[in-house]
């Protein structure tokens, strides 16, 4: 399990350095933002001129019978409304373009990071738990930004701007209001630790429903043949119920949270009625002073009910944030090296010198593997299952590296080569062939989008697949599904092998890309394989006869250990394990 996942994710990043964090994707639109926020700090302000032109109003013309003047008054309190309009549109306009384009960059990031990250990565994480961070974890993020963090501000300037006009107007019935605020403190404060909590596990459980429901759409056909619906079913349920409790949970501080504002604020009013009303009467202050007083404060807890539903929002944020930032700090364990020189010319020697590796610290998979294979020749690997075959292919592909020992290709370590040009000098068919959602035509030069058509027609004519696309409804613009769908096993690996030779590679890998096929598609796939390996060094991981028969060596992999390798003919002549693999598919034929 990866370091990271193994710990408690609020043990490793703390809320002023994900804070800091987030708000460095803010930096490349630091006068944008510093707009918004001055933009912020005029709507904050003009909202606090109502309560004073009222206050004006009464004692000023009301109170004293002085009709002249109120027009004036009116007038200024609809322009102060206007132009309040005007810079909250442009404000909010101006939060949700920088928030989609910070959420377009942090996608692209993270993305981009993903391709970087080697397949063990992969190996230990499931396809929903990936999803829910670039999806769901990211458009919390740009909720925060949109509506919570930036929003903050005017929250602020309002709540810190009403305390200093209810302290101009009457500092003693403005420290009376002061009697609350230490119970807000506490409440704001037990809902904070509370709330960040249920939101942090609650995260958790939307990752593990969309792997359980990933799984689930994946493998839908084999679950609905050995009947599991329900099995599968309560797989799902079980996180569903988890998520259902953690909401609920959070559902449940905010249900007494959000009435303890009120319930604060109606104290807060009570306290300037008795107060304030007992100084009226006594004629210590004026009848519009206190009218103000009650307006401001309604106004004062509306931005600290506001910061409350902004602080569910920037909870959810912060802990999709930690998992975000998880992915992106998982190092890039199969590291290029910092110079690199050009990989030109490869002619195709291929060399594993006491290799060992393991997925899992000491379990080693490949044990002291060493051969040599000369350019232009063919390599037949074969093995019981588990031995170990594809791991040397995913090894010499680099998409892991290896604990000891060293492979190279034309004397060169392959440590100290750029591993994205590496593979570009590397062709794989796999046995699971994946063909992605588009047309024939993009899929066959996936390698190389700008490759001219007739040199497709005659890579696609040297693998006898050009019946097969013919025979295809739109030939080469003929869509197929994601993975493939629409086209049989035996049309999809033909297509792999026009893939592979539209690239031009000096190395080839087959592996067992021939299996599971009718006699009649194999016969085609035999000659495309024949065409594949002429003038190459070619791997040929198989178990039929008809694939490793033309090989020039041949290793048997055992446990991860070779128990056999040389010429073809002299394995034949030692009567061991290749011996007895080709008797028996030789009666079997």
């Amino acid at each position: 399990m990866n370091a990271r996942q193994g710990e408690s994710l609020e043990n490793i990043y703390k809320d002023w350095a994900l804070f800091r964090r987030i708000l460095s994707y803010l930096f490349p639109f630091k006068k944008l933002v510093a707009l918004a926020i001055l933009l912020l700090l005029v709507v904050s302000i003009l909202n606090l001129a109502g309560p004073f032109l009222t206050k004006i109003a009464i004692d000023d013309h009301i109170a004293v019978g002085k009709i002249e003047g109120l027009n004036k008054i009116a007038v200024m309190y609809l322009g102060i409304l206007i132009v309040a309009f005007a810079c909250q549109f442009a404000q909010i306009w101006l939060l949700q373009w920088i928030g989609q384009r910070v959420m377009y960059g942090m996608r692209t990031e993270i993305f981009a990071h993903m391709h970087r990250l080697s397949f063990r990565y992969f190996d230990k994480n499931p396809i929903g738990k990936i999803v829910t961070r670039v999806v769901n974890d990211v458009e919390s993020l740009n909720e925060m930004l949109t509506s919570g963090l930036i929003l903050v501000f005017n929250d602020v300037f309002t709540l810190l701007g009403i305390f200093c006009v209810l302290l101009y107007l009457d500092w003693r019935l403005a420290l009376v209001v002061c009697i609350v605020f230490p119970f807000l403190v506490i409440a704001a404060k037990a809902y904070r630790i509370r709330a960040r909590d249920a939101v942090r596990k609650n995260r958790s459980h939307v990752s593990r429903i969309n792997s359980a429901l990933e799984e689930n759409l994946s493998g839908m056909s084999i679950l609905q043949l050995f009947g599991k619906q329900d099995a599968f079913y309560k797989n799902f349920s079980s996180a569903n119920e988890d998520k259902l409790k953690e909401d609920l949970r959070s559902l449940h501080y905010s249900a007494v949270f959000m009435p303890s504002i009120d319930l604060f604020s109606s104290i807060a009013i009570g306290l300037v009625i008795w107060y304030g009303g007992g100084r009226f009467v006594q004629e210590q202050i004026p009848l519009g002073v206190l009218v103000a007083f009650l307006q401001y404060l309604q106004k004062f807890f509306e931005p600290v009910r506001d910061l409350a539903e902004k602080f569910n929002i920037i909870q959810t944020a912060m802990a999709s944030s930690e998992r975000i930032f998880e992915l992106l700090d998982t190092p890039v364990d199969v590291i290029n090296p910092e110079k690199t020189e050009p990989l030109n010319n490869i002619q195709g020697h291929v060399e594993f010198k006491n290799v060992w590796f393991a997925y899992n610290e000491d379990d080693y998979i490949l044990k002291d593997i060493s051969f040599t294979l000369e350019p232009g020749e063919t390599l037949a690997i074969v093995g019981a299952t588990g031995s170990g075959k594809s791991t040397m292919i995913n090894v010499l592909c680099r998409f892991y590296d290896i604990n000891k020992g060293q492979i190279l290709i034309d004397g060169r370590s392959i440590k100290d080569m750029d591993k994205y040009e590496l593979r570009r000098q590397i062709a794989l068919v796999p046995q699971d062939v994946f063909l992605f959602s588009g047309n024939i035509l993009d899929n066959i030069r996936l390698g190389n989008p700008s490759q001219k058509m007739n040199e497709i027609t005659a890579v696609v004519d040297a693998v006898n697949a050009q019946d097969l696309i013919d025979n295809l409804s739109g030939k080469y613009e003929y869509e197929v599904g994601e993975g493939g769908k629409g086209l049989s096993l035996g049309q999809r690996q033909l297509i792999s092998f026009a893939r592979a030779l539209a690239v031009d590679p000096r190395i080839l890998i087959l592996d067992e890309a021939t299996s599971s096929v009718d006699s009649e598609t194999e016969i085609l796939l035999q000659k495309a394989v024949a065409e594949l390996t002429r003038g190459r060094t070619s791997i040929v991981i198989a178990h039929r006869l008809s694939t490793i028969k033309n090989a020039d060596k041949a290793l048997v992999l055992k446990n991860g250990e070779i128990v056999e390798w040389g010429n073809r003919k002299e394995l034949l002549r030692k009567k061991g394990i290749f011996y007895n693999l080709y008797k028996l598919q030789s009666e079997e034929v």
